[in-house]
């Protein structure tokens, strides 16, 4: 969806031509989620990506369609995963500022709490995107994650609950 096809809140059915001007001068910022999904022993779920270095954990782009944080964290662990998470809380928002080559965005982080090992045995990697997983303790994890996924990850695990950051980084004087 691009500027000046939707007013704010409309959902994928109402979308429509606007004839309103300042609509032109709202911001376009690329959202994504991801999932922290961890085994009975406290182990993260982490994925090595073929599309870029560093491992990362389940999750990926919002589509533009109107699907929400948690409806793309869903679909994105479906795809990446085959695992169907049904429960999860928000675990960090994290403000990603644009720089060149980078558009920057939002990103949300999901808690998915502890799997099975019958879910976590029948994990189907999506070949295109994903070449292997792991499940990792924290601490190795926390050195094999992309750095921005580490701050991430990291904060959301040293917080009781949900945390704001920008650019990874816990913000002065925005509690959480």
């Amino acid at each position: 969806m691009t500027a000046g096809t939707a007013v704010p809140g409309d959902g994928p059915a109402e979308s429509a031509a606007s004839a309103d001007p300042w609509l032109d001068a709202y911001p376009l910022v690329p959202a994504s989620a991801g999932a922290m999904i961890f085994d009975r022993s406290g182990r993260l779920l982490i994925l090595n990506p073929t599309y870029k270095s560093g491992w990362t954990i389940p999750g990926g782009v919002m589509e533009a369609d109107g699907e929400s944080p948690w409806q793309a964290c869903r679909r994105e662990v479906r795809e990446e995963t085959g695992i169907n998470i049904t429960s999860g809380r928000l675990a960090c928002v994290d403000f990603r500022r644009p720089k060149p080559g980078n558009p920057g965005g939002i990103r949300f982080l999901f808690d998915c709490g502890r799997l099975g090992g019958a879910a976590l045995s029948a994990v189907t990697l999506q070949a295109e995107e994903i070449s292997e997983y792991r499940l990792v303790p924290m601490k190795e994890a926390l050195t094999l994650l992309r750095k921005p996924i580490r701050r991430r990850v990291r904060a959301a695990r040293t917080s009781g609950g949900p945390r704001y950051l920008e650019n990874g980084r816990p913000v002065g004087g925005v509690a959480g």
